[in-house]
This record gives structure tokens, C-alpha cells and sequence, in this order.
């Protein structure tokens, strides 16, 4: 295959995977970005004030089952052990997250072993009437019972989405687990850990290759396509075609950063599960980088709120009405040629990093493979639907 031309939308971890596998093919790739760095979302930076490495926009820690991911991030970054060890504040009390052993006993006032606590949930507390779980709301009901529901569950829920549980799938509370034993690791996954520097870092030697030129500052317009032999687009779907049909929705954050002499609250990551606290969490930074030692400390409160024109998308509402506007985009974008929609914002999908890295990678291989073999290149190569 001759060499050719790609322009990559978005100087994230989409954009930088793909375009680091098209450069290390033979190919010329242009790498751009609307923000005055890259990184995008999980973009890390020193404080200047502290010396606490920041991740920017929210706390990413990075966490899969996938060895190929795995040793393809350690590439780039030296990855050093973390755990992510989330506490919640409710009711007065600190309770530690996920659901587990050592949160049950301390919240009912008992002393319970594995086999007693699990018992004590499904048959004293679970709501085992409610047989195939719609909501969010009837998922926790049947998943721990109104007790633990109220507390931990739905207030933080009504304030990171907005929305009643109720009105929220079932899906989205069957990805947290719930442990009778005293782990208290959120996550489950083989590899887990923390870039040493950073994920900027991490991805600007991903971007370090002859092949590839970084423009920032820089939008996107779709008159560039035809400077390109193809694009790979990963920024919003619905902004590639200028709302035309409308937005699609999405939650944000806003961040409340101060700084403290000391250690704040003593973990990187504090929950707060009561409605009447009007932010979702308070996340540490230097308690994400365990192996620094930094005198003063970073802290963000998150505000949740919806996104509005101009503001940083961060979590795909896909309520009923969004899915439908998606399937409109989904098909104006399958009738556009030249153009791969990919990541996130792109495929109007909540991904984790290892999932983006994941699909990047098999992005730029069906790729190489569909231009080696003159097939046709899809918009889509994980469908938003």
C-alpha cells in the first residue's frame, strides 16, 4: 500500500493510538487539537503551586483484564502500582467503597463473617420481589436492599446524573460490585496502575514519531477532509455535523480546586452519598501519584451538572430520546465517505481508557487491512447503538 495521508481529530488516546500505528505503517499523519494541549480528558499536569501532578479533568486510573493494553501503555509509560481504595462520606460516618464486608458490619452495627453477611443482604434486606430489575432504582433494591441503597446510592446517583434512579437503567449500577470480604479494591482487573508522569506524558511519546506532527489551538472543519486520504474523527458526532439535528446529551463536570497544608482527608478519592451535599466527591491529587511526597496538597470538589453548548462533554446521557437523535447521527455519518468516527465522543459512548486503547488499536489494524485489501472503511468500527 502507498503511503498516504490521515488526519486524526482529537490528540487523545483514540487519536494518538491510531496514529502512532498508521505512522509506524509508513504513512504521514496530522494529529490535531482544539485545546492548547494533549491528552485530552485524562490530560495531567504539575501544579505550579505544589508540584502535584493534576489529572486536569478528573481522576483516571487506569485499570484491564487486556495483556496486549497492558504491555502496549508500558511502551510508553512506566506504570507503578496502584490501588484505587474509594471512601465515602454518609451520614456523618466514613464507609469504605465498593460495597463490602467491612461496609456492612460498620453500617448495621454488627459483626458478621462472609457467609452470615451474605444471608443477612439477600434474604433480610434485598427486595427479592422485584424479579428482572429495570432502573437503577430496582436494580439496588434487589441488588442490597433500601438501607444501603439510600445511603450509598442514591443521592450521589441523583447528583452525578441528575435524574431520578428511577429513571436511569439497570445497567449502569450492574458494573459495581458487592463483596462479603474485606477487599476493598474498586477494581477487579489483572493490571492496574498509574503512569509515573503522567498521562500526558504518557501520550506525548506515543505521539513522538517522525511520521507525526501535532497542531493544538487548532478546530477542525470539514472542508480539511478533502485534504486527507482519510480522517479519523474523535471528537462529539453529533458537533461533526454541527448540531444539525440537534445535541446529543451529556453530562459535565465543574471543579471547585483549593489547596490545603497537608493531607486533606487522607485518600485520593471521597465520596459523598448525601443529596444534601451539593458535590458528587472530593478528589486528592497527590494521593494518585503514592509514591511522591508532597508537603502541601490539590484537591477538586466535582459539581455534575448537564452539558450546555461550550462546555467539556464527559458522560453520554443515552437516555430514550438521545438514542434516537444518535440513530440519526449514527446514519448521517454511515453516509459520509472518508471518515471514521472513533472513541468516546465520537461513538457517543462511555468508554474506560484500556476499552479505547483497546479499539484504537483494532481500529488501525482493520484499517491497514481494508486499504491493503481495497474494502470498504467503515464509519463506524464499534457501533454506537
Amino acid at each position: 500500500m502507498a503511503a498516504g495521508k490521515f488526519l486524526m481529530v482529537g490528540a487523545g488516546l483514540s487519536g494518538a493510538v491510531i496514529g502512532r500505528q498508521l505512522a509506524e505503517a509508513g504513512h504521514q499523519v496530522q494529529v490535531l487539537d482544539s485545546r492548547d494541549h494533549i491528552g485530552g480528558n485524562c490530560h495531567t499536569r504539575r501544579d505550579p503551586e505544589t508540584g502535584v501532578l493534576l489529572h486536569v479533568y478528573g481522576p483516571h486510573i487506569f485499570h484491564t483484564d487486556d495483556a496486549e493494553v497492558w504491555d502496549y501503555v508500558n511502551q510508553f509509560a512506566r506504570f507503578m502500582p496502584y490501588k484505587n481504595r474509594v471512601k465515602t462520606t454518609a451520614r456523618g460516618q466514613v464507609f469504605s467503597l465498593p460495597v463490602n464486608l467491612h461496609t456492612i458490619n460498620q453500617f448495621f452495627g454488627k459483626t458478621m463473617r462472609p457467609d452470615e453477611a451474605h444471608a443477612f443482604i439477600t434474604t433480610e434486606q434485598a427486595d427479592t420481589s422485584i424479579e428482572d430489575p429495570q432502573s437503577f432504582e430496582e436494580q439496588a433494591l434487589r441488588f442490597v436492599g433500601h438501607d444501603l441503597y439510600e445511603a450509598f446510592f442514591k443521592g450521589y446517583t441523583v447528583k452525578q446524573w441528575g435524574l431520578s434512579p428511577t429513571q436511569l437503567p439497570a445497567s449502569i449500577l450492574k458494573r459495581l460490585p458487592l463483596r462479603f470480604n474485606y477487599d476493598d479494591n474498586y477494581f477487579f482487573h489483572k493490571y492496574q496502575g498509574m503512569p509515573e508522569q503522567g498521562y500526558s506524558e504518557m501520550i506525548r511519546k506515543i505521539l513522538d514519531h517522525p511520521g507525526i506532527s501535532v497542531m493544538l489551538e487548532t478546530d477542525f472543519s470539514r472542508e480539511q477532509t478533502r485534504d486527507y486520504d482519510h480522517v479519523f474523527y474523535s471528537g462529539p458526532l453529533d458537533g461533526y455535523f454541527d448540531y444539525e439535528l440537534g445535541r446529543l446529551g451529556y453530562r459535565t463536570l465543574d471543579f471547585e480546586k483549593f489547596t490545603y497544608e497537608g493531607d486533606y482527608q487522607g485518600c485520593a478519592v471521597m465520596n459523598y452519598g448525601d443529596l444534601a451535599v451539593p458535590y458528587t466527591r472530593i478528589t486528592e491529587h497527590k494521593h494518585f501519584a503514592p509514591w511522591e511526597r508532597h508537603e502541601a496538597s490539590v484537591c477538586y470538589r466535582e459539581f455534575s451538572r448537564n452539558a450546555e453548548p461550550g462546555d467539556i462533554p464527559y458522560y453520554p446521557i443515552r437516555q430514550l430520546e438521545e438514542k434516537a437523535l444518535l440513530a440519526e447521527y449514527v446514519a448521517l455519518a454511515e453516509a459520509t465517505p472518508g471518515v471514521s468516527f472513533v472513541g468516546r465522543l465520537g461513538t457517543y459512548r462511555y468508554l474506560d481508557m484500556d476499552v479505547t486503547i483497546r479499539e484504537a488499536l483494532d481500529v488501525a489494524r482493520g484499517f491497514l487491512a481494508a486499504k491493503a485489501s481495497a474494502a470498504p472503511i467503515p464509519a463506524f468500527w464499534s457501533a454506537p447503538l
